[in-house]
Parts: C-alpha cells; sequence; structure tokens
C-alpha cells in the first residue's frame, strides 16, 4: 500500500491524503452515534492542539519552501512569500465577512440563540467549519504540488506530515458539527451527515491547489504561502479564540504548545 502511494503523482496523492483528512473529520462526527455529549475541557484542548498543528504547519510545510523557491527568482524571496501571506488572511477575512457565518467555538455553546430557526442554525454552522477547511485542503494540495518542484524542503515526508496533522484535528471539528445538532433534536443520521459535510470541500481545494501548483510553477511560492496565511488566519479568528472562551485557558495554552511540538516533529523526522 506504501509503495502504491509513492508511486502516484502528486495529484492523485494529493487526492488521496485529503480524503483521509475528511474521513477524519467523519470520524469524528460518527461519535454523535456512541455519545450523548462531549466533555468541554477535552474539545478545549483539541481546539488548541489543532491551533498549534496549523501553525507549525503553516512554517515547516509551507512557508519554508515558499521561500526556497522564490530563491533566485526576479525578486528577493521575501516578496512572493509575504503577497501570498497576507493574501491569503486577506481572502479569508473577506469570505468571513461576505458569508453568514458562525465561529466553531460558539456552535459548541448551548447558550447561543440568535438563530432559533434549527435549519438555518444547522446551515450556518456546517458553512463555518466548511469556510474552516478550505484552507486545510487547500495547504496540503499545495504541499503535495510542490513536490514536483523538487524542492528540498518540500519533501514527500512532509506533505504526509501535513496531511496527518491537519486529520488529527479535523477529528474535534466533526464533533463540533455533531454534537450541537443533535443536542438540538436532529437526529443522530442526519447530524453525522451534517457533521461530514463540513470535510467534502478538502478534497475539492486539495485538488485545485495541487493542480494549480503543477501546472503554473512560477506560482507556486505565492501558493505555498497563501496557504500558509489562509491557515493563519483560521487560528487567529477561530481555533484559539473557541479553545479559550469556555475558561480552559492554560489547558487550551498548553495543548496549542503540545500540537506545534508534535507537527513540529511530524514535519522534520518525515521531511
Amino acid at each position: 500500500m506504501i509503495d502504491y502511494f509513492l508511486d502516484l503523482n502528486p495529484i492523485a496523492q494529493a487526492t488521496l491524503a485529503t480524503l483521509f483528512t475528511w474521513g477524519m473529520t467523519a470520524l469524528g462526527a460518527a461519535l454523535v452515534f456512541t455519545t450523548k455529549g462531549f466533555n468541554q475541557r477535552f474539545m478545549d484542548s483539541m481546539l488548541g492542539f489543532a491551533g498549534g498543528v496549523m501553525i507549525a504547519a503553516s512554517f515547516w510545510s509551507l512557508l519554508s519552501p515558499a521561500l526556497e523557491k522564490a530563491e533566485g527568482g526576479p525578486l528577493p524571496a521575501w516578496i512572493p512569500a509575504a503577497i501570498g501571506f497576507l493574501l491569503g488572511g486577506i481572502f479569508l477575512w473577506a469570505a468571513d465577512k461576505l458569508l453568514p457565518h458562525l465561529h466553531p467555538g460558539l456552535a459548541m455553546d448551548e447558550a447561543e440563540g440568535i438563530h432559533p430557526d434549527r435549519k438555518r442554525r444547522s446551515t450556518l454552522l456546517v458553512l463555518a467549519i466548511t469556510l474552516h477547511n478550505i484552507p486545510e485542503g487547500l495547504a496540503v494540495g499545495v504541499a503535495f504540488g510542490a513536490i514536483a518542484a523538487d524542492l528540498p524542503t518540500a519533501s514527500l515526508g512532509g506533505a504526509i506530515a501535513l496531511a496527518i496533522g491537519i486529520g488529527i484535528q479535523n477529528f474535534p471539528e466533526g464533533l463540533a458539527v455533531s454534537m450541537p445538532l443533535r443536542r438540538e433534536g436532529m437526529s443522530r443520521g442526519k447530524s453525522f451527515m451534517y457533521g461530514q459535510a463540513s470535510g467534502v470541500v478538502e478534497p475539492i481545494a486539495g485538488i485545485i491547489g495541487a493542480l494549480a501548483v503543477t501546472i503554473m510553477q512560477p506560482l507556486l511560492p505565492y501558493a505555498l504561502s497563501f496557504a500558509a496565511g489562509a491557515m493563519i488566519f483560521v487560528v487567529a479568528e477561530e481555533v484559539i479564540p473557541g479553545s479559550q472562551e469556555n475558561g480552559n485557558k492554560d489547558l487550551a495554552s498548553m495543548s496549542i504548545m503540545f500540537g506545534f511540538t508534535v507537527m513540529m516533529i511530524l514535519d522534520v523526522a518525515l521531511g
């Protein structure tokens, strides 16, 4: 199985990797069939862990290869990286303003009552997590696509580490969608379907990212740093606030440190 994966082209590898991250979202959502609730401290620690994973992945799997690819180009290496990074954040900020949006942390809080209509609330909740998942799928796709550029820092091991890290942090996201919907009275089956559906966008974004950088090599530094900027925006806007708003700040902060360390080890060791 491993040899089969290694022999695939980067686009096929990105497809399988993002199907894995989607599967982890579905696995988290599937917990709605086995439990009636969740431990808030556990969820906050998982969100913190996710934030640490994404921060580490943004540098080692995305920004570092972007800077390396930009070296020797017509512009100083920091210019494409800076432009792409800021554009990634601006894109997510604009999408956040244009689309109806719910904070993932609030999605786990029964006290939120501004959307009494269950169908509308469910749609907004799935949309929030789906928007969150776009840069993650894009990042995995771009990381695998970058392998075609033969960058030493864009190794297959690093791309696999990124997919594993994002898959780990997708697990609580699926639960963060399905469990609140179940608490509102939705059936377990529908709650699961909504939860896993929030991750469907990742394979789509992954294929787009891999195709873009393999077809248009000059865009690679911008694409890598764009994905990094989008992920950092998600961490700052959604993940870290969501992990700390329920009073578990110390636990969430240490989980961020642990997640960062795990992702750094995975990326450096496998890379």
